[in-house]
């Protein structure tokens, strides 16, 4: 129920740093990694949220990365789906988020990966972040 998919993003990506979490950030699209690195750098007047992205040296070291592919990446804690398919290799990861704005091209697709996911065992919770 996120009015903007990106913008819920870097917040939850925000909230995720100051936990000290680390989170793969899985874009498939470039323009989508571009708009969200960006966000990251500018979202918050008083605070940057620590990232990079997948080819930089510094992945290994960085509490989020922001990857176009899921192959030989440096973090299996969490990952953040913001494309439209199941993503690679998700089940290596300890916890899945997805965001899912109210847009019928993102929430469509994020049902059907919700409906994957069940089939195959796993119990998907949801939270609405409509008013946020």
């Amino acid at each position: 129920g996120a009015t903007d998919r990106l913008a819920a993003a870097a917040r939850w990506l925000g909230e995720a740093a100051t936990a000290k979490r680390t989170v793969l950030v899985y874009a498939p699209l470039a323009n989508t990694a571009e708009r969200l690195d960006r966000l990251l750098w500018t979202q918050a007047a008083t605070g940057f949220v620590p990232h990079v992205r997948a080819g930089s040296p510094l992945a290994a070291e960085s509490p989020i990365v922001i990857a176009n592919q899921l192959d030989a990446l440096p973090h299996d804690q969490v990952l953040l789906n913001l494309g439209d398919e199941v993503p690679p290799g998700f089940s290596r990861f300890e916890e899945l988020v997805e965001l899912v704005s109210s847009d019928d091209d993102v929430r469509l697709p994020a049902r059907e990966r919700f409906k994957f996911y069940r089939e195959r065992g796993y119990a998907p919770e949801s939270r609405d972040l409509g008013g946020e």
